[in-house]
């Protein structure tokens, strides 16, 4: 269905359903799926369903950063504890035709970073969504009407670092002519899976600097 491509990257804000799509596509294909959130350790979520705490480190994260220092640190994780892991781990499946063709998705997975990969068989692809639907989603997972003052206000850091990633994760995507795609033009995890396969029949590996082959 996706022709001689090995690996697929899924790329995307928290929340915008990357998971869900990866492990879809994965069980249709017949391919292996590996989330990438646990490559490298950086503060998670800053929600928990009691009587879970928040851990202190994950707290003093949310409320001692701005939300432009929040995006400027995890990008940074991104680049320099969680991409060289990605890199090898592609490389790998690749390349080597004994293992499983794979998808990968994590917001890790920069356009940018993603771009200077040189694998014919490799494909990516990056979900976009609108501001409401992040904060729908963050606000219904998170619980976030049931929360203290002080956990809605971690929960609104997040989401703002979320919208901040978004916008720049897609204007890079513009800018490389990579591909894209807008969940909320789907209705369901069957059109959405649809919508992918149609799009990245269009692209035989990554290619920058062409238009775009997604809607956006």
């Amino acid at each position: 269905m996706l022709g001689e491509h090995r690996i697929l990257l899924i790329g995307g804000s928290s929340h915008v359903g990357k998971s869900t799509l990866a492990q879809s596509l994965a069980s249709h294909l017949g391919w292996s799926c590996r989330s990438i959130d646990k490559l490298a350790r950086h503060p998670g979520r800053p929600w928990q369903v009691k009587p879970k705490e928040v851990p202190t480190h994950v707290a003093d994260h949310y409320l001692s950063l701005s939300a432009d220092e929040l995006i400027t640190d995890v990008l940074r994780h991104y680049k320099d504890n969680v991409w060289p892991l990605i890199e090898s781990i592609v490389t790998s499946h690749a390349t080597d035709l004994s293992t499983d063709r794979l998808i990968m998705e994590g917001s890790a997975i920069l356009p940018e970073l993603v771009a200077t990969l040189t694998l014919n068989n490799t494909a990516a692809i990056w979900l976009k969504a609108s501001n409401k639907l992040f904060e729908e989603r963050i606000y219904s997972v998170s619980r976030y009407e049931s929360k203290s003052p002080r956990e809605k206000k971690m929960i609104d850091k997040f989401l703002e670092r979320t919208w901040l990633y978004n916008d720049r994760m897609m204007a890079t995507v513009k800018r490389l002519g990579l591909v894209s795609m807008d969940v909320e033009n789907a209705s369901s995890v069957d059109e959405l899976m649809g919508m992918c396969v149609s799009v990245l029949r269009r692209q035989d590996s990554i290619t920058p600097n062409k238009p775009d082959a997604g809607d956006g």
